[in-house]
């Protein structure tokens, strides 16, 4: 037997990879090498457009705890620990979640057992060879070694990928050797929060916000209360001196006195673990060569690190990955793809991981110490006085400016390649936000022209595409300029934009470039009327 897909690696981007595949129709195969769930504290939480396309997906709400759909943050926001007041934009692109690591995985395993994901774990893949039909897989189980044939290997298992070096595939980039990160869950003295702002009021350094990286000449700190958990204090130093000691909060506490040049009285923390306490040297940022070779492809970490940014770069990239590649190894499985839509996800997720590394190495330079980064700090803060500098840097560094290329005539809608505007739709069933229209995870057209003119034309028909249709002059526009609401909008499984108008009805050019998109990104398709 062959198995359609095997995913070796069962954290959150192979999880989220076993349920785009399992909408598509797809039943994976999730490999994992550890026995049981890790229990270590890692990311603490999702930054940018991938807690959007968790809400796309049905699953923010079982994250958050709230059935409220998420909210961009208008207030502030951090670049190389420098404040972006996002209060300058009409609209802010940041959005967050505060969830740890380990409940994502949780609710993914939980999303991946509805859908039917067979997950083995204490299964690791050890070898692998492949040729025109299939990859076979060595897999390392508890009872031994064993072989798998599979049509198509994904790894997912992290940055020492042995899926990536068992291909031949190479990890060029950067090794950062000289920072040292200290972080621990701890307490602080309540009296010390200010209970308007969350702020740490450090007696003889001043206010520390929460969540957001501080940098002195000395180094960097951070303070993040997290919800239903003690606060993780973070330290970053350049060139420390290198100890076989294990690390310890009195080691944090003397990080901190050297950072901050004031004592913070650091406790124990409260309630049940598992706690971080942890010193991490050095770091690397890598992205592989490629993102593919043949029929095995790479997500996440085994495709791309960043050095620590905040954020979570890794994690934010890996999950929309996922959403990328799913639907596309789905189509090819099912004989529908159309050429050349498989190796699309190689030239749109390799960009998006390299416009990640221009984020991280950006803000690697302005968090450094030094007489001479602290002038190009002066000179950067003059710059984000300006609200056009502040959307960029917001955007860069949440994903929200990536912008595939979808092929079509030039010049394109604005919106079209980009990942869809929060929408709320007048349908004849009742409102809808176009987030729980794709819970599906299938193509989409919203048809909000002028007596749903795109939906009643036989020849705009495809039987992969389920069409929605609303009412034109909706309240819940994005912010473009009135030429630019759009009327129409073709979205793709992943939610990305392939065909935009805002015509109230569009004409034979657009309907032709409409047809056009809808091959090309979901085949020849089945149309109820057309001499095609």
């Amino acid at each position: 037997m062959i198995t359609d897909v095997v995913i070796a690696g069962g954290g959150p981007n192979g999880l989220m990879l076993a349920c785009e595949l399992s909408l598509a129709g797809v039943r994976p195969l999730v490999l994992e090498r550890l026995p049981e769930p890790a229990q270590e504290p890692k990311a603490n939480g999702l930054l940018g457009q991938v807690v959007r396309l968790l809400d796309h997906r049905g699953l923010h709400e079982r994250l958050s705890g709230s059935p409220r759909p998420p909210r961009p943050n208008s207030a502030y926001f951090m670049f190389g620990a420098m404040a972006l007041d996002l209060s300058l934009l009409e609209d802010s692109p940041v959005h967050a979640l505060p969830v740890p690591q380990r409940r994502l995985v949780e609710v993914l395993e939980e999303r991946a057992a509805e859908l039917g994901v067979e997950i083995r774990r204490g299964h690791e893949v050890v070898g692998l060879s492949q040729d025109d039909d299939a990859v076979t897989l060595d897999v390392a189980g508890p009872d031994g070694r064993h072989r798998l044939r599979a049509r198509y290997l994904v790894g997912a298992d992290g940055a020492h990928s042995t899926t990536r070096k068992l291909s031949g595939i190479g990890f060029p980039g950067v090794t950062y050797d000289r920072m040292t990160v200290r972080s621990a869950h701890a307490t602080v003295p309540p009296e010390w929060i200010d209970p308007a702002t969350g702020a740490l009021d450090v007696p003889g350094y001043g206010a520390v916000m929460p969540f957001l990286p501080h940098r002195t000449e000395r180094g960097g700190f951070s303070y993040a209360p997290m919800p239903g958990h003690p606060p993780l204090v973070s330290t970053t130093e350049w060139d420390q001196p290198a100890t076989d000691a294990p690390m310890s909060l009195e080691e944090l506490r003397a990080s901190v006195r050297r950072v901050l040049g004031a004592d913070v009285p650091l406790g124990p923390p409260d309630g049940h673990g598992p706690h971080v306490l942890r010193r991490l040297t050095g770091g690397n940022t890598r992205v592989a060569e490629r993102f593919a070779q043949g029929r095995v492809f790479l997500i996440g970490d085994a495709a791309h690190v960043f050095a620590a940014t905040g954020g979570g770069p890794g994690l934010n990239l890996g999950l929309q990955d996922a959403a990328n590649l799913g639907w596309k190894l789905a189509a090819e499985l099912r004989g529908s793809a159309p050429p050349g839509l498989l190796g699309s996800y190689g030239s749109e997720r390799r960009p998006a991981a390299l416009r990640m590394v221009l984020n991280a190495r950006a803000q690697s330079a302005l968090i450094a110490p030094g007489d001479d980064v602290t002038g190009l700090r002066e000179l950067f803060a003059e710059l984000l006085r300006d609200p056009d500098t502040v959307r960029r840097l917001a955007e860069l560094t949440t994903g929200a400016d990536v912008r595939y290329d979808m092929g079509g005539p030039e010049p394109s809608h604005p919106l079209t390649g980009r990942f869809v505007p929060d929408l709320e739709l007048r349908t004849p069933a009742g409102p809808v936000r176009a987030a729980e229209l794709t819970r599906a995870a299938r193509p989409l057209l919203l048809d909000l022209t002028e007596e749903s003119s795109l939906a009643r034309t036989p020849a705009l028909r495809h039987d992969q595409v389920d069409v929605v249709t609303g009412l034109p002059g909706l309240p819940g526009l994005p912010a473009l300029p009135g030429p630019h609401a759009p009327t129409a909008l073709l979205l793709r499984p992943d939610c990305h934009v392939a065909w935009a108008s805002s015509s109230p009805r569009p004409d034979a050019a657009e309907r032709a470039a409409l047809q056009a998109a809808m091959r090309r990104w979901f085949g020849a398709g089945a149309r109820a009327a057309t001499g095609e």
